[in-house]
């Protein structure tokens, strides 16, 4: 049970520790919804590929300039071959 605080030109209210874990509502953005008797509060669901062409640019940004070291040249070299029978 808690009340309403003023909070500047606001009120807001303390949610104990426990139940913000609880309600799975740490460090997410919260959606709130009016419901027929009251408030409903609730994390923001976020889609597995919100934010990948920000994410992407950012990579491709910090590694600009470096050279792939191995992977691509491995794949191109094809000399483990040689001894396989076709």
């Amino acid at each position: 049970m808690t009340m309403l605080t003023k909070i500047g030109n606001s009120q807001g209210i303390r949610i104990p520790k426990a139940l913000i874990k609880e309600a799975q509502l740490e460090n997410v953005e919260i959606d709130l919804e009016v419901v027929e008797n009251g408030l409903l509060l609730k994390p923001v669901k976020k889609t597995a590929r919100e934010n990948w062409e920000e994410n992407i640019k950012q990579v491709l940004e910090e590694n600009k300039n470096k050279k792939d070291e191995g992977v691509l040249e491995d794949f191109l070299n094809d000399s483990d071959l040689d001894d396989y029978e076709w």
